[in-house]
């Protein structure tokens, strides 16, 4: 199955890119960290509001996501045109592989920068996508490096050339979507609102906005 297979069916329309929140009518755009500062009164990371985060996530993720879940594993990277293509799924996957023998199924489709940019033409986004099972992944990490993106903390992305990489969970087994945009916050879509009506009552304290009506 390829990932495209699966959205044509189950969320036709869909793009794959950040704000999928904004593009289906069941789902929940989470804020995390809140109240509390990115940097201390020093002008230094906050470490706090960081493991405020990583905790936030983790039990988001764990709410969604079962050890034997099937899901994609997928992540868009957005690079030059005339820049190659060495290694860059090995420095956003291998690290949070179990088996490396799975970078050998990822696989990759290229097309046309998705953002307007004056020099637009000039760029092309590659996705990578690998299906596997959660209890494949190294969980804990990979969450922190979807939200370190913007400070020099590790674990973080590589191989990455214009923007960050963009990282979906796309659990199939549940009909569910997982966005991690960055340290602020995280969207999640459904197929529809039942499925993630436990989330909503669960985390409600966390919503930043949402649309649970039935699509």
């Amino acid at each position: 199955m390829k990932i495209k297979d699966y959205l044509k069916e189950r969320f036709p329309a869909l793009k794959l890119l950040p704000s999928i929140y904004h593009q289906w009518d069941v789902g929940i755009h989470f804020s995390l960290g809140r109240h509390i500062y990115q940097l201390n009164e020093n002008g230094e990371l906050n470490l706090e509001y960081f493991q405020c985060v990583h905790h936030q996530m983790t039990e988001i993720f764990n709410e969604l996501f079962e050890q034997n879940d099937d899901l994609f594993l997928v992540a868009n990277i957005y690079k030059h045109k005339t820049q190659g293509n060495n290694a860059r799924k090995l420095k956003i996957y291998q690290p949070f592989l179990k088996c490396k023998d799975d970078l050998y199924r990822i696989q990759v489709e290229t097309c046309p920068y998705p953002f307007e940019e004056d020099d637009a033409e000039e760029y092309e986004m590659q996705q990578f996508s690998l299906l596997c099972k959660r209890k494949d992944l190294r969980i804990t990490p990979l969450l922190k490096a979807a939200a370190h993106e913007d400070f020099p903390l590790k674990p973080r992305f590589g191989g990455c050339t214009v923007d960050d990489p963009d990282v979906f969970f796309v659990n199939i087994a549940k009909d569910i979507i997982f966005f991690i945009y960055d340290d602020r916050g995280c969207e999640v879509i459904a197929l529809d609102a039942e499925r993630i009506r436990a989330l909503y009552d669960q985390y409600h304290d966390w919503i930043e906005s949402e649309r649970m009506h039935s699509n």
